[in-house]
């Protein structure tokens, strides 16, 4: 795992695309195209209108999301500075480290969203409260 924070390490990770006449084809590769061996994968989908996705950051665990059908936004902060993404390619993820507080709105009808995390589930590494968050991240804690 990688201990660089912030929203300067977010990336967008964008996968080859293989295209045929049977339609198009990209590849996940754990420490290749993900840049950390993928320990969990997730996906939202029947998301409502209106509705949103996230509202916490990671301890110690980083996540590439890609949205693999439809779109959404993602918004990021992590205590210092804020960005918000627009994901809409299929073969376009992004990456973000732990210390990222990390929301995704404004959900396309029939958007299906992969994540990929480098830790199993662990109630113990979520900030779920903002300001907690707020706190340990302007003090530089993480652990």
């Amino acid at each position: 795992m990688s201990m660089k924070t912030g929203i300067e390490s977010v990336r967008r990770i964008k996968l080859p695309r293989f295209t045929d006449g049977g339609g198009s084809l990209s590849v996940l590769e754990g420490g290749l195209s993900i840049p950390f061996e993928i320990r969990r994968v997730y996906y939202l989908y029947d998301m409502q209108q209106g509705e949103r996705r996230g509202g916490h950051a990671h301890k110690n665990h980083e996540e590439v999301v890609f949205p693999v059908a439809g779109g959404f936004d993602i918004f990021l902060d992590d205590g210092t500075s804020r960005k918000m993404f627009q994901m809409n390619e299929p073969n376009v993820g992004l990456y973000y480290p732990h210390m990222v507080w990390h929301e995704l709105s404004d959900f396309v009808p029939g958007t299906v969203c992969l994540v990929m995390a480098s830790q199993h589930y662990d109630e113990e590494d979520y900030f779920r409260e903002y300001e907690v968050f707020l706190q340990a991240a302007r003090q530089g804690v993480s652990r």
